[in-house]
């Protein structure tokens, strides 16, 4: 299963290579300044970085634990922008 967000924000990549490096210390990582992986237990974070737009996508293998890291990377990435405000979060699931 997956779930994706397009979150706005003029921020996006320093948000990305803030979480990536944040998560490097404790999981497997790679990124670059537009794109990021992360290797988390439950599934795979991938991030990418676009005009005013940073791109979420998780996957794993079941909706419940979609559910706890889409909450685990949303605030992470809000402590990140709190300058900011919160950032919108509007999650979609595909299955596959």
């Amino acid at each position: 299963m997956q779930s994706l967000a397009a979150v706005s924000t003029a921020n996006a990549a320093r948000y990305l290579t803030q979480l990536c490096k944040h998560w490097s210390h404790r999981f497997a990582v790679v990124f670059d300044d537009a794109s990021g992986r992360i290797e988390l237990p439950a599934g795979v974070c991938r991030l990418t970085a676009g005009p005013g737009k940073l791109g979420v996508v998780i996957e794993a293998a079941d909706a419940p634990t979609l559910d706890r890291l889409e909450g685990v990377v949303a605030e992470h990435l809000n402590r990140f922008a709190f300058r900011e405000g919160p950032l919108a979060f509007a999650w979609s699931r595909t299955v596959g």
